[in-house]
């Protein structure tokens, strides 16, 4: 099937639809359905566009969006019920793989570089930006 205009924007929908659902138990079915496409062809043109099938997608939407919920300190239990995991083992060992962490430490890695952020800002800022914009003479003269 060619990638017509109104296929993007069919295959477009459906994955805007993912970016709405990814936290529910959305299947293949449910998303080539807002495509108005089978499932077989739906997955082929999804990955054809976006380069990953969409269970990939969904999987690494859900990731990012439990990155987020862990460094505000939520528990690991909260993040993976809040994303759409169905058991914490299986979010802990995709999130291990796919992050390089598991979730507890990547959450407490979150925790003290937010603490060290607030203590000592400038650490955090590029030389350069501080450079141009004066910073450090800012501070000094306040």
């Amino acid at each position: 099937m060619e990638l017509t205009t109104d296929i993007y924007r069919r295959i477009v929908a459906a994955k805007v639809f993912i970016d709405e659902n990814y936290q529910d138990g959305i299947n293949l079915e449910q998303v080539s359905r807002q495509a108005f496409l089978s499932r077989f062809h739906f997955h082929r043109l999804f990955r054809q566009v976006y380069k990953r099938t969409p269970q990939q997608y969904i999987t690494l939407k859900r990731l990012d969006k439990a990155k987020d919920l862990l460094s505000e300190n939520k528990t690991v239990t909260d993040v993976c019920n809040e994303v759409g995991f169905e058991s914490i083992g299986s979010f802990s060992i995709l999130f291990k793989k796919e992050i390089g962490f598991a979730p507890t430490y990547y959450r407490n890695m979150a925790w003290l570089k937010k603490q060290q952020t607030l203590k000592t800002p400038k650490r955090f800022i590029p030389g350069c930006f501080i450079d141009s914009y004066e910073l450090d003479k800012q501070s000094n003269n306040q």
